[in-house]
């Protein structure tokens, strides 16, 4: 691994992933999710919610204790425990000689909606109990609450010195950790990068107070049916917890150790749309779409696969399907489309990562995942090539377009290449 300092060159290096590393709520691994998106396997329960009663929401099921002690795992995070099982596991399937890695020449980028919620609501119901004496709040409270959590508590279980930090972008976030991380490796700031997106979201009642007092909550009576990106009766999001991190490097670094390349960075954009705290703007996101394609050197035709931010509200799905359709139109006959969030619902920062990492088999078996629990396509959301219910063998996928958009209109499209040499 080259260890000097790299700074801009005028032709950008090749950046690639090496290894994946996920948590979802219908996989913990990306064989198993992968398997389960392809069978229709959806990862969503009923949990008791804090002066909520019953809700629906995607939980995930790994193992915490498989690399923390019981001691990190009560002093820590969920996100922390989270990205630190998704670290661990990304690192060993890039089988990257990780012990003689210089510690200081990794970073650590970790996207995420938001932090530090679980926590505080936590100790305010707990001294709650003792007539809120704030002797009883938790000395441990600070470090659990500060915005660089999930990065800082993986640095310290991999003993890694470079930086290591979170990048909140709201629900694009995941998309953010690849791309900065993209731009750091380019820098020469770091040589080997740690990146992508977590979500503790399920364990704060106040995001599901919250898109329930603006009707965006979903309900139905089967857990596994109850996200419905592009269906008629959607009624609104589900929401989840999860991570996916990866590995990324340059490419030369990559090919001198034989790593297995998943695939290449070929472009990415983000912009804002600078015209609603919540409602998305589809001719901003339309713009950020044509600006990745720019980037990657790449026309609409040649994207194979989009997989959609859509997370199952009525008017969000529309207006991303108004931006798709105002890149794409009806003339890129071998361009596929599906949705993630159908299965796992919304992983808010984790979400991009996720959804890129389920469709990256996709180079090798030349199969679309469907998006499931559509009965009756909405027509406003009826594009060409959208892959519904079951899943659909093509001739030929080399690039993924991968979309995500948050909260204040931030709004990010990464697009993936089939790796040649």
């Amino acid at each position: 691994m080259a260890s000097d300092f790299r700074f801009i060159r005028m032709k950008p290096a090749r950046i690639v992933i090496t290894g994946v590393g996920l948590a979802a709520p219908n996989g913990n691994s990306l064989a198993e999710f992968r398997k389960n998106l392809l069978t229709g396997v959806a990862g969503i329960e009923r949990i008791d919610v804090r002066y909520m009663g019953s809700q629906l929401a995607g939980v995930c099921h790994f193992d915490p204790l498989r690399y923390q002690k019981k001691k990190e795992v009560r002093v820590g995070t969920r996100a922390g425990s989270v990205s630190i099982y998704c670290a661990r596991e990304a690192l060993a399937d890039s089988r990257v000689a990780f012990d003689s890695l210089p510690k200081d020449r990794i970073g650590i980028y970790i996207g995420c909606t938001e932090h530090g919620n679980v926590e505080t609501e936590n100790e305010i119901y707990n001294i709650s109990k003792f007539s809120y004496e704030t002797k009883y709040w938790s000395h441990y409270h600070n470090p659990r609450t500060v915005a660089n959590n999930p990065a800082g508590e993986t640095s310290l279980n991999l003993g890694v010195t470079g930086p290591a930090y979170t990048i909140g972008a709201a629900c694009a976030a995941g998309n953010l950790g690849l791309v900065h991380a993209t731009q750091m490796l380019r820098l020469g700031e770091v040589d080997f990068a740690i990146c992508g997106g977590v979500s503790e979201s399920i364990h704060t009642f106040g995001i599901f107070a919250g898109f329930k007092s603006q009707n965006a909550l979903a309900t139905h009576a089967e857990p596994a049916r109850a996200s419905r990106p592009f269906d008629r009766a959607r009624n609104g999001i589900v929401i989840s917890e999860g991570g996916c991190l990866y590995t990324l490097e340059r490419l030369e670094d990559a090919q001198a150790r034989g790593a297995k390349i998943y695939a290449e960075i070929a472009g990415y954009h983000v912009n804002s749309d600078a015209s609603d705290y919540v409602l998305p703007n589809p001719q901003r996101q339309a713009e950020c779409i044509r600006a990745a394609l720019r980037r990657a050197g790449l026309s609409p035709a040649e994207i194979h696969l989009i997989n959609t931010h859509a997370t199952a509200t009525p008017l969000g799905d529309i207006q991303e399907c108004e931006a798709i359709r105002s890149v794409f139109g009806e003339g890129c006959p071998e361009t596929w489309i599906n949705n993630t969030k159908s299965f796992i619902g919304h992983a808010m920062g984790a979400a991009g990562a996720l959804e890129l990492a389920g469709n990256l088999p996709s180079f090798e078996d030349l199969t679309v995942h469907p998006t499931i629990n559509v009965d009756d396509l909405d027509p406003a959301c009826a594009l060409p090539g959208l892959v519904l219910n079951q899943p659909r063998r093509v001739s030929r996928i080399d690039t993924i377009l991968n979309n995500s958009f948050g909260m204040l209109g931030i709004n990010s499209t990464l697009i993936v290449r089939r790796f040649l040499p």
